[in-house]
């Protein structure tokens, strides 16, 4: 079964839909935080919200259900859409951050 050690997952968001002008990013860094996952968040000058998060699965997959289907207080998410997604032997970041 291998060391026992889950692999670090790796994966870019872009949220489409009402996401922007409602702390989304804010939200968005605190969950992070609290799954003990790493990367970062920002706004696009389209109107949506792009970003790459990493961590174990599990706290990943929660990340994602959040992240198409909860969000921030009175956004309205129309999709994600998920890229990129890599296994690697350590996080490219030490924490989470909000991009400007």
């Amino acid at each position: 079964m291998g060391s026992g050690i889950e692999p670090t997952v790796s994966v870019e968001f872009e949220v489409y839909g009402k996401v922007q002008g409602l702390y989304f990013t804010k939200y968005c860094k605190e969950f992070s935080e609290q799954l003990g996952l790493t990367g970062w968040v920002k706004n696009t000058k389209k109107g949506t919200i792009v970003g790459k998060v990493q961590g174990r699965r599990p706290q990943l997959e929660k990340m994602i259900y959040w992240l198409s289907n909860t969000g921030s207080p009175g956004c309205q998410i129309d999709h994600c859409d998920l890229t990129n997604w890599e296994n690697l032997a350590t996080p490219d970041f030490k924490d989470f951050r909000i991009r400007f």
